[in-house]
Formats: C-alpha cells, sequence, structure tokens
C-alpha cells in the first residue's frame, strides 16, 4: 500500500493511488489551482529568521576570525568593532524573538486543536530513506511519496531548533560572562565562545550547501521556490512533492461537498414533504396546534 492510498480512505485508495501513480490530476475538478503552504505567522516568521541569520553572519563571523583581512575590511566599513557587536545582539535577540513567537504559535495552534505532528520524525521518514536511496540507485521505479513534509525538511528544522538552543545559551554566556560565572565555572566563558563559533560555521554551511541548493538550484524549483514568500503553491507540485498530503486534502474537499450535497438534498426534500402536506397536518403527519378561542 502507497503512501497516497493511506492517506485516502479504504474505498477510495487504489483509485486515487493509481491516479497518482500515473500523473493524472486527482480529482481536477474538486481540486483549487494553488494551495496555502505557509500561512502569514510562519512567512513572518521566517523572514526574520532569514534577515536576523545574514545579520548574524555578517557580524558574527568577523568576529571569530578577527585576524583575517576581510573580517578587519568588513568590521571597519560595519562602523568599528563596538557598532559591529551592538548590531550582533540587535539581531541575536531578532533571532530570540523568533524562536519564542515560533512556540507561542505552536502552542496556540495545540490549544486550538489545529496542530498536527507534520515536523515529528516518524517510521515512515525512515522508511523514505531507504526507498529514496533504493530509487536513486535504480532498484526501483517507484519514489517515495511524501507527505507535508519529507524527512529532509524534518532534519533541517530539528538542526534549527537544536542549533537556535545552542547558540542562543552560549551567546547569552559570552554577552553576560560575569553573571553566568557566578554560579558556573569560569571555564565556560571560552567553552561557550568555541561552541557558539562553531555551531555559527555549522549552521552557514547548513545553510549554503542544504538549504539554499534545495531551495534555488535543486532541479524541482529552480531557478527559486516562492512559496515561503506568496504562500502558496501549485496543484502540480502538491501532486508532485507532497501526493499524501495531496490525497489527504482532496478526501476532505470531497468529504465537505458530499456533506453539502446531503444537506441540501434532505432540505429539499423536506420542502417538498411539506408542499405534499394535507392542510391541518404536519409534515411529520401531526397535528396543526388548536385555534385560540
Amino acid at each position: 500500500m502507497t503512501q497516497a492510498q493511506q492517506a485516502l480512505s479504504p474505498v477510495e485508495g487504489a483509485a486515487a493511488t493509481e491516479e497518482v501513480a500515473h500523473g493524472d490530476l486527482l480529482g481536477r475538478e474538486a481540486a483549487p489551482e494553488h494551495f496555502v503552504r505557509f500561512n502569514v505567522v510562519e512567512r513572518v516568521q521566517h523572514f526574520f529568521l532569514m534577515i536576523s541569520f545574514i545579520m548574524l553572519v555578517t557580524t558574527g563571523l568577523p568576529q571569530k576570525f578577527s585576524t583575517t583581512p576581510w573580517a578587519e575590511w568588513i568590521v571597519l566599513h560595519l562602523g568599528g568593532i563596538d557598532t559591529t557587536r551592538a548590531l550582533h545582539r540587535i539581531f541575536a535577540v531578532v533571532m530570540i524573538t523568533v524562536a519564542l513567537v515560533h512556540v507561542l504559535s505552536l502552542v496556540v495552534s495545540l490549544v486550538r486543536g489545529r496542530l498536527r505532528p507534520s515536523m515529528v520524525p516518524s517510521l515512515r521518514d525512515f522508511q523514505d530513506v531507504f526507498q529514496e536511496v533504493r530509487y536513486s540507485l535504480g532498484l526501483t521505479e517507484e519514489h517515495p511519496h511524501f507527505d507535508r513534509f519529507e524527512y529532509r525538511q524534518k532534519f533541517e528544522y530539528w538542526g534549527i531548533i537544536f542549533g537556535t538552543v545552542v547558540i542562543t545559551v552560549t551567546g547569552l554566556i559570552l554577552w553576560f560572562p560575569v553573571t553566568f560565572t557566578q554560579f558556573l565555572p569560569g571555564e565556560v566563558v571560552p567553552a561557550a565562545r568555541e561552541a557558539h563559533g562553531g555551531e555559527a560555521l555549522l549552521a552557514l554551511l547548513t545553510i549554503v550547501f542544504w538549504h539554499l541548493y534545495s531551495v534555488l538550484l535543486s532541479p524541482l524549483t529552480f531557478p527559486g521556490d516562492t512559496a515561503i514568500f506568496t504562500g502558496r503553491i501549485s496543484r502540480e507540485r502538491m501532486m508532485r512533492e507532497h501526493p499524501r498530503e495531496y490525497a489527504r486534502i482532496l478526501t476532505e474537499i470531497r468529504a465537505a461537498e458530499a456533506a453539502r450535497r446531503a444537506a441540501e438534498a434532505a432540505a429539499a426534500e423536506a420542502a417538498a414533504a411539506a408542499e405534499r402536506a394535507p392542510p391541518g397536518k404536519t409534515p411529520q403527519g401531526g397535528r396543526d396546534p388548536p385555534e385560540n378561542g
């Protein structure tokens, strides 16, 4: 059983999986041309995370490699080391704020019952990895069918989560060394400095060689994936890249349409029964209430 089939009901699963496998538009008459991929809050979070990351790298790496000519040039054109450090701390606050807003949005979605564990790794992700390795080696012609987020996106997401924790904790230690060394040994400061710089380099390399490739240079998205800015993704991309999510949404659309038609049919039947009812009788065969007086 494929992922698209599992996303649908048992009755619709086989037919839907067959349509996806052959590249047909699954329910073209029911599915919209575009789907909402990211809401406004998510897009705003990404924007400020992107800006803060760029500025943190721009102001942070020259401090780590302060003896190199290129670092000295950047610090000089930023207005000196004091200005560079001030900018670094300002955008650190921006990044921390984005992280807190993200956590808050997850809590609100959880309280409202709208939170889906789409970013939680599952056994299916490991199966998808194995399936994609077999597909890449030519051992199978079936590419894995992904849900809302694939295993690479989940790996990157959780990398950002843990990386943000490390970079925040070590950054606060470097920002307030006197405060932290009141209850921690002094060795924590140089240890935080190494961990802070190392995590920053790891994050930069991951963004450059992983994230930017997947959203800019990948054959599936070249010359660029604009979904995080527009919030929308085309129906064709949904079918190709997220067939399980597409199948689930289509099932919901069909169910809503069936419920609407059933409600309309029930209303029409009730109206027809009212017209057929004899005078003095209710459509259910009861009697009209007695007249006053």
